[in-house]
């Protein structure tokens, strides 16, 4: 049983890799789940400073899924080099780190900053941060500002760049192609849904800051019919995300394109999520004499006409 895959020229062990946001940065796992039993994890996201994020509350559950304005709390990219990077030399799995800004400018420093240590696998772009210089909009949300974003992080990355896509777009296959031709190595998509819940006693946002992001099982639909348009509009790899709680979630996302998914909200449920589903897909391979798990990318069988 082969489960490795290759991701812009990343060979993981297997397709399963933690999201960022929900595994922290990594080495908080390091007692709870086997880090080199999965194909690698997605760092919080690295900014140029430390930031506080939102205040509370900033996470709520709702109906098959959950809502986070958590704001991009971190500890800034000097601090992550220095204390958490070094202790995850002695893995195996992937490390790939997530950068954010809200300038290309910043993107570009904290890239630069993180050239510099060795034990970084790839950088994931965050392309769902308002633009600050371009009225706030969304890089992923336009053409120009997500081509421009692209374009810089690539000229000065060392590393392969994976681009986070936005699901808050018209056409998430005009994205995908348009970060193609900028310079991505490769595609992560979906990143979670604007949302809005509301407290019908108090009339208020259950949210402070108003709105947030779906993430979970309520979204896997859609993330899956996402990931399709975007495999079939590119020829870079691309990894699908959306509400995986189990293999058979994870099979939906291999076969409608993606060479690799990642776990996130499913590890608020169950700390040991990524590992787990990493474990039962293999089974689900063995049980069906599937010899390669590459075999399942993009073999969604259609209909006959």
């Amino acid at each position: 049983m082969d489960m490795r895959v290759t991701v812009a020229g990343i060979e993981l062990a297997n397709p399963v890799i933690a999201a960022s946001g929900t595994f922290a940065y990594g080495i908080e796992f390091e007692d709870i789940v086997s880090l080199d039993r999965i194909g690698g994890f997605v760092t919080k996201g690295i900014s140029r400073e430390p930031m506080a994020g939102n205040a509370a509350p900033r996470l709520i559950e709702t109906s098959a899924g959950m809502i986070n304005a958590i704001g991009l709390q971190n500890i800034g990219v000097e601090a992550f080099l220095r204390d958490k990077l070094p202790a995850l030399a002695r893995y195996k799995c992937a490390v790939i780190v997530n950068v954010f800004g809200y300038q290309v400018e910043d993107y570009v420093a904290v890239i630069r900053k993180l050239n510099e240590s060795e034990g970084i696998a790839a950088y994931e772009i965050n392309a769902s941060c308002p633009n600050t210089k371009h009225g706030g909009m969304a890089f992923g949300a336009d053409h120009g500002a997500l081509a421009e974003l692209v374009a810089h992080c690539r000229h000065y990355s060392r590393r392969p760049v994976i681009v986070k896509l936005s699901p808050n777009v018209t056409s998430i296959a005009a994205m995908a192609r348009c970060a193609e031709a900028s310079g991505a190595d490769a595609l992560s998509l979906v990143n979670t849904f604007v949302s809005l819940a509301i407290d019908v006693e108090t009339r208020q946002p259950r949210i402070r800051n108003i709105t947030g992001g779906l993430s979970g099982p309520a979204i896997k639909p859609i993330a899956v019919r996402m990931v399709w348009e975007a495999a079939q509009a590119v020829k870079i790899p691309v990894i699908g995300m959306g509400g995986i709680a189990t293999a058979e979630d994870a099979v939906e996302f291999l076969l409608a394109g993606a060479t690799a998914v990642q776990v996130g909200t499913a590890s608020y449920a169950d700390t040991r999520a990524v590992e787990n589903i990493s474990h039962s897909l293999a089974h689900w391979c063995a049980r069906r004499h599937i010899a390669r798990v590459s075999e399942l990318t993009g073999a969604m069988e259609l209909p006959a006409k």
